[in-house]
């Protein structure tokens, strides 16, 4: 039997760049969400913030869609 060790640590490398990207970005989303409930306080809009979150959201699930497209096709 024979590893192909350096195949292994690429899907290793992406797999840990892409993990830490889209919990990144689902973290800038639940920011800017919470922005929106501490920005009337501080007397400031918060539709930037609230479009940003959704727009977070919107990639991961684009991300978690491209990934279950993969899989099956």
């Amino acid at each position: 039997m024979h590893i192909d060790w350096a195949a292994l640590g690429s899907v290793f490398g992406v797999s840990l760049v892409a993990t830490v990207g889209l919990v990144g970005l689902f973290t800038l989303g639940i920011v800017g969400l919470s922005k929106r409930e501490s920005a009337p306080a501080g007397g400031g809009s918060a539709a930037l913030a609230v479009t940003g979150a959704y727009a977070c959201f919107a990639a991961c699930a684009a991300a978690v869609a491209y990934g279950i497209y993969l899989i099956v096709a």
